[in-house]
């Protein structure tokens, strides 16, 4: 049994060199972006570490060090999200409803 092993010209950088991927840098912006709708004290942190990690990735060549930054971006934002409602809840008397319409 052979395993295909060749690289694509997708996969390539300018130089003609192979790039490594950087799933975390994806799986940051994807935490980033669901923790603005749920669970944001889980996947704010998740997002900054992830995008860190991409980051730190891209500064060695792999791709996409935009999504790492918008990443821990996302993160923060999360983070300042879930403290926002935490102390409106708390200004509340620890209740804290939308009302709409």
């Amino acid at each position: 049994m052979s395993q295909d092993t060749s690289i694509t010209a997708h996969d390539q950088g300018p130089a003609g060199y192979a790039q490594e991927s950087n799933g975390l840098a994806i799986a940051g912006l994807v935490c980033g972006l669901v923790g603005l709708l749920f669970f944001s004290v889980i996947l704010g942190p998740l997002a900054i570490i992830f995008g860190g990690i991409g980051i730190s990735k891209a500064n060695r060549g792999a791709r996409h060090k935009g999504m790492a930054i918008a990443a821990v971006v996302l993160g923060i934002i999360d983070l300042l999200l879930f403290i926002v409602l935490v102390v409106a809840a708390a200004n509340s008397g620890g209740s804290f409803s939308f009302n709409v319409g």
